[in-house]
Formats: structure tokens, C-alpha cells, sequence
């Protein structure tokens, strides 16, 4: 296709080596793990034929002897286009019904339920009828303080039903939109550099990146670059880019910066590991890792490299062999490792290299640039930069909420302290870069941080919520007032030697990514001692990030979240060296001899 091949051009960045100049590269003599022997798989004739085909407007759409057992989302995108209602501007006129006009016909109900998410609005249908959450793409979780201060007014606009989350992917998701509002909303987010496009449903996740890139003094490379490109194809620079918004399923991409592997490559659909190649930078590939309800998998390495240059490219040629081949039956199977594991690696890979430019793709480097016994490091608080004179504060905001007051008192105190700019990250917390350090002082005394502290004790740093069902129909049980007060509670009972990563999730959707946690807590309904039908959650162990990462496995099985706490406490003092606090004092006195 001429104009998409033009338009990718717009997005690419200038070769490597005149964009080296600002990037740090630090090598590593530690070898890429090597790629695991598959099985011999056998594909059937005629599968490797495109399921999809274009039409008019650059949309792609299932062709007909493939929509035999597609699932309802599937006959939905079907039924109608959902790119139509911004490229098309069909949005206004949606806007301009009345939700009781809307839900008469099942054209529009669709719309406002399912179609919207390709715009980055989620109808609260079954909690807040009329509301909408809605989320942003913010690459590499970069934002600046106009943008923020811009969000902020449209979440203070709705009072009490208004309010911000940072969420996993670092990014930001204000709730209470109303529809009539929608297309003046989207204005105003074009007007400060931001847009909500293609960020739900089937279609490309925020790319995620290093949250200290450029500032990082051990940084391996600016990521920022990176997944500005990434963002900037997928969304036709904020026009929308149809070839690659009818995936069979939601799709993850990160590009790695550092050693900390902040960035999680392991769990996402295609991750960027930086590596060098006869003398060259590029980037070793990871495809696969997801989470559902029913299967969770690990990122495996496709044996591929690429040079820096040919990142979109790379992108493209994977995700056009995964809306052209991608199984669209039953939801729980159609995420990308279920096509690699019925292809296996090896022809996947082949259907990858043919789609790129040259057609073909060059076998993984030997060896990566990510140390593999690095420690990862505490970004919270206060840690010089790269630049002279400056340093980055990490604060902790709690589960990831914020009202609008806080958003216009993080957007001053980037003003005031920094550059004008902030860093969200997948823990959902967020970062002050460029702060000179004569401003430190006055920075850490502000009123805000007494909220947002950039030394939160061991156990709250490292909590993780999901929005729950406070606000999300598919939660089932309350996620962020509980994993607070649950942590509050066994903070009273036990001190802890080091941080211990508690994520929840309210479903099996697994949004809080509870399987990467040091103890996950994912929600069910379970019946109490009483025999009463109570909120629970299914407990894990055993998760890890970085070099070594590992999914964590369910521990216990449906224990009532009202008798958790206990259940935590027992983890804490067998499992992570937690000692009671009794303890903890009678061993102060005998230390002091008072």
C-alpha cells in the first residue's frame, strides 16, 4: 500500500548514527538466553492465507469464508467500522443523542458499549450509567505539566464523579467523562499534544518505556525516541491508522532502557531488548507474553534482531501477521501466543520477516546489553541525574489515584521545581525529573508530598491496584480503598526487611498484574464462615521482575477479603523475614536496656 508505506515514512526517525549522539550505549559481555528448541509443527495448506482483506477507506476487515465461529466482538466490528467514529467523524453525531435515543437501536448501543473503545472511551454501563472512562496513549509515560493542568480541568468539570488514575502502562485514565462532551474533549487534547485514540479494545497498548529515560545516569538507551515512533504509527499521528486497529485481540509493546527492566518485557506482546550487532545498535525481540483469565505466558525470544532504525518497521511487520493470521473465536484464545504456539516460533517468525521492507530478518545478536545480575533500583525519592546539578523525586501516589487538586498541584510543582514535565510509571507512581538541586529542600516540604511521599514505607511502595469494581463492571470486588486498608492493617502487625510488591486485581482479567507481585491478590466470591456469599480473593506467590522474571502461582484459593489480613501477616513473617511488631519493640529494648 503507497500511502501507508509513505505515511510510515513520516513517522520514522533519522538513521541510528546520526541520532547516537543522544543515546547512551552500555555494553555487556553477558549472552542473550538462547531461544528454546520447538517442536516441529505442522500448518495446514492455505493457512497461511490472509484472513483479512482491505477495503475502502484503508479499513481491514475479516473476509467472508472466515467468519464462520468469529465471537460477538468480531460481529460488531463487523456490523460497523468503529475507525468511522473519529475518521469519520461519526463521534458528534453520536454525541448529540440522548443515552435513551442511543439505546434503542442496537447500531448505536454498540457504539457507546463496544465501539468507542477504539477511541479510548469505556461506557460504565453497569456502575455509572452515562459515564465514561477514558484512556490516554502517553508513550513512555512522558507528559508535561499543560497537558496535565488540561486533564485536570476536565476531571474537576465533573465534581465527585470525576477523578485520575495512573494505570500499569503508564498512563493516565480520567473518569466521569459524559458523551455530549466527547468531541470538545478530544479538541482539547489535540490542543495540548494528546489524544485517546486506538487505546481499548483490539488494538495497540501504550507503549511502554524506560521512566528514566534520558535523565538516567546507567540508562542503556533513550527510550523516549522509541516509542514516540511506535505511538505515532499506530495512531496515524493522532489521525487514526485503521491497518491496525482490527487486531483479534489487545496487543502490549515496550522498548527496554535499562538494566532495571523497568519496562516488564517479559509480559508484554512484543518487547525491545537493546543489543549490539557487528558494531551496530539495534534491539533483540521478545513476542508473546500476555495475561488472561485463562492462560498466562511469558515473552519468548523470536531470534531476531534489528537495528534501531527499523523499530516501526519491525512493529508493523508483526502486528500485520497478527491481524492477518490471528484466530477470532473464542476470546480466551485469540492473544497473540496462541497463533505463535499453533504456528511455532519458527514460521511465525517467517510470516514477521516477509512483511518487513526487505523481506527477510536478521538472526538475534549473541550477546544483549542488559546485565543480568543488575539490582534493580528504587526510583522513589530523591537521585541525581546524568545532567549536572539536577535530580529526579519519585513519589508514591497511592493505588494510583489522584483527584483534579492533585493533578494542578503536581502540574505547579513540575513548573516551579522541574522542567515542566512528569513521568508516570507502571507501578503507578510518578516522577519529577530535572529538579535543581538547590530546590530540593523547598520541593520536599511542599503540603502535597506529605500526600504523595517520596519515601513511603516498604509495603505501601510497592502496592498495586486495579480500578476495581467501584468503577469497572468486570471487577469483582473493590481493589484500591481495600489494598490500602489492608496494608495499613498488617503494617500495625509486622515490619518488613525489604519492599514486598502487592498487586490486586479485581478478575481474572488480571489488570493489577498480580502474577508478577511477591504476593497478588486477585478477586472471586467465595462463601464466609457463616456460609454467606462474601468478596474474596484468590492469593499468589512467587512473582518476579527483571532478568529472572518468573509468573507467580495461586497460593490460596478464595480466602475472605475480610480475613486477609492474618492470611498476609503468615506470608510476611514464613515467606519474606517480616518480624511482629511485639517482637520487633521487645528486641529495641533489649538493645537500649530500657
Amino acid at each position: 500500500m503507497a500511502s501507508s508505506a509513505a505515511s510510515l515514512q513520516r513517522f520514522l526517525s533519522p538513521p541510528i548514527h546520526q541520532r547516537r549522539r543522544s543515546m547512551t550505549v552500555v555494553a555487556s559481555t553477558i549472552p542473550s538466553p538462547a531461544p528454546a528448541k520447538e517442536k516441529a509443527v505442522e500448518v495446514e495448506e492455505g493457512r497461511l492465507e490472509a484472513r483479512v482483506e482491505e477495503r475502502g477507506g484503508g479499513y481491514w476487515v475479516l473476509k467472508e469464508k472466515h467468519r464462520a465461529g468469529i465471537n460477538p466482538h468480531e460481529k460488531v466490528k463487523l456490523e460497523k467500522e468503529p475507525m468511522t467514529l473519529v475518521m469519520e467523524d461519526g463521534i458528534r453525531e453520536l454525541a448529540s443523542m440522548s443515552m435513551e435515543e442511543i439505546d434503542k437501536a442496537k447500531i448505536t448501543k454498540d457504539d457507546i458499549d463496544v465501539r468507542l473503545k477504539w477511541l479510548g472511551l469505556f461506557h460504565r454501563r453497569k456502575h455509572h450509567y452515562g459515564r465514561f472512562m477514558m484512556r490516554l496513549k502517553l508513550p513512555n509515560g512522558v507528559t508535561t505539566s499543560d497537558q496535565t493542568r488540561y486533564l485536570a480541568s476536565v476531571v474537576e468539570s465533573y465534581g465527585k464523579e470525576g477523578c485520575a488514575d495512573v494505570t500499569t502502562r503508564q498512563n493516565w485514565q480520567i473518569r466521569g467523562v459524559q458523551l455530549p462532551d466527547v468531541p470538545d474533549i478530544m479538541d482539547g487534547l489535540r490542543g495540548v499534544g494528546l489524544t485517546s485514540l486506538q487505546s481499548g479494545m483490539d488494538n495497540v497498548r501504550n507503549p511502554v518505556g524506560n521512566p528514566l529515560a534520558g535523565i538516567d545516569p546507567y540508562e542503556i538507551v533513550d527510550t523516549r525516541p522509541y516509542t514516540n515512533l511506535l505511538s505515532a504509527f499506530v495512531t496515524g499521528n493522532f489521525q487514526g491508522n485503521p491497518a491496525v486497529t482490527n487486531l483479534p485481540r489487545k496487543w502490549n509493546v515496550c522498548v527496554i532502557g535499562s538494566h532495571d527492566l523497568y519496562e516488564h518485557p517479559h509480559i508484554n506482546d512484543l518487547a525491545y531488548m537493546p543489543a549490539m550487532k557487528n558494531g551496530r545498535f539495534g534491539f533483540n525481540l521478545l513476542v508473546g507474553g500476555f495475561f488472561s483469565p485463562k492462560r498466562c505466558a511469558e515473552a519468548i525470544p523470536l531470534d531476531a534482531w534489528v537495528p534501531g532504525e527499523d523499530v516501526v518497521p519491525l512493529c508493523k511487520a508483526v502486528l500485520e501477521a497478527y491481524r492477518d493470521l490471528g484466530y477470532r473465536g473464542n476470546r480466551q484464545k485469540t492473544r497473540m501466543m496462541w497463533l505463535i504456539d499453533e504456528l511455532g516460533i519458527e514460521v511465525f517468525r517467517a510470516e514477521v520477516a516477509k512483511r518487513m521492507p526487505q523481506g527477510k530478518l536478521e538472526r538475534e545478536a549473541e550477546e544483549d546489553l542488559i546485565q543480568k545480575q543488575w539490582e534493580r533500583r528504587d526510583y522513589l525519592g530523591v537521585h541525581p541525574q546524568k545532567q549536572a546539578g539536577l535530580s529526579f523525586v519519585g513519589l508514591h501516589i497511592p493505588v494510583g489515584r489522584l483527584q483534579a487538586s492533585d493533578m494542578f498541584d503536581l502540574a505547579r510543582l513540575a513548573d516551579e521545581y522541574g522542567s515542566g514535565e512528569l513521568r508516570l510509571t507502571v507501578e503507578q507512581n510518578i516522577i519529577i525529573p530535572n529538579v535543581n538541586n538547590s530546590k530540593i529542600e523547598s520541593l520536599l516540604n511542599e503540603p502535597l508530598l506529605s500526600k504523595f511521599s517520596p519515601q513511603p514505607s516498604l509495603l505501601m511502595k510497592g502496592l498495586v491496584a486495579c480500578t476495581g469494581n467501584q468503577f469497572c463492571g468486570q471487577a469483582i470486588i473493590e481493589t484500591k480503598a481495600r489494598a490500602l486498608k489492608v496494608t495499613e492493617e498488617v503494617e500495625k502487625l509486622v515490619s518488613v526487611p525489604r519492599t514486598v510488591r502487592m498487586h490486586w486485581t479485581g478478575c481474572p482479567n488480571t489488570c493489577g498484574q498480580v502474577q508478577v507481585a511477591d504476593i497478588g491478590f486477585m478477586g472471586c466470591l467465595t462463601k464466609d464462615a457463616e456460609g454467606k456469599i462474601c468478596e474474596a480473593a484468590d492469593v499468589y506467590l512467587g512473582g518476579r521482575i527483571g532478568s529472572d522474571s518468573h509468573l507467580g502461582d495461586v497460593y490460596k484459593k478464595s480466602v475472605p477479603c475480610k480475613d486477609l489480613v492474618p492470611v498476609v501477616v503468615d506470608i510476611l513473617v514464613n515467606k519474606f523475614g517480616a518480624v511482629p511488631r511485639e517482637r520487633e519493640e521487645d528486641e529495641e529494648e533489649e538493645l537500649t536496656g530500657n
